[in-house]
């Protein structure tokens, strides 16, 4: 999946300029002349960062990030605004926006904080990835060996596991080597360390 910069400034000069500056640095890039121009282009496919003007005609930008948020659009954005939109940009900031710049600004200050952004979007999406890889692997446990899971992280024996299920030590040991195998685990530790690392709804 190729990540990319995506630009949306009504103002022409300003996106040429911007594109060329992200060009000339190896940065991908893609250009909107609008917000309602870029939700046409959104699919959940999209990664990277967005660089957004706060104030366009039509749709605004903070408009078009309060509606990202509300399908669900997780890519950081970084505000672009003018003197009198500084206020309106904090705003952003504090509901979840990855930064803001006044214009005109410093392009080097600027690309650095785009490069944080982009790696910031890629571990985002790293985590969610194994955190689904996760929950798809707590799916296939059987109801026994969640049970034996519980207990397992609760730290306790095999001898108390199988006394608490009304089973035997026989059986809490072939359900604790599957579960294991399931999660792609060797010890217990390993089982709570990727647990806590990925914290996930239990089935």
């Amino acid at each position: 999946m190729t990540s990319h910069v995506y630009i949306v400034d009504d103002d022409d000069a300003i996106r040429d300029s911007l594109s060329w500056m992200l060009q000339s640095r190896g940065i991908s890039c893609r250009d909107f002349p609008s917000a309602e121009a870029f939700l046409d282009s959104l699919t959940p496919s999209l990664s990277g960062c967005i660089l957004l003007d706060v104030r366009m005609s039509g749709m605004s930008g903070n408009e078009l990030f309060e509606i990202l948020r509300e399908r669900g659009c997780h890519m950081p954005v970084i505000f672009l605004t003018g003197h009198g939109d500084v206020p309106l940009a904090v705003s952003a900031l504090k509901g979840g926006a990855f930064d803001f710049f006044e214009k005109p600004c410093d392009d080097n200050q600027l690309v650095d904080r785009i490069v944080e952004a982009l790696k910031f979007d890629e571990e985002q999406r790293a985590a969610a990835a194994t955190a689904e890889s996760i929950g798809a692997r707590l799916n296939r446990l059987s109801t026994r060996e969640r049970q034996v899971m519980e207990r397992v992280l609760a730290g306790k024996l095999n001898k108390v596991i199988a006394d608490e299920l009304h089973v035997s030590m026989r059986t809490v040991e072939v359900h604790r080597s599957s579960l294991f195998e399931k999660m792609g685990v060797k010890t217990a530790v390993e089982l709570a360390q990727i647990l806590a690392k990925n914290p996930v709804k239990m089935p």
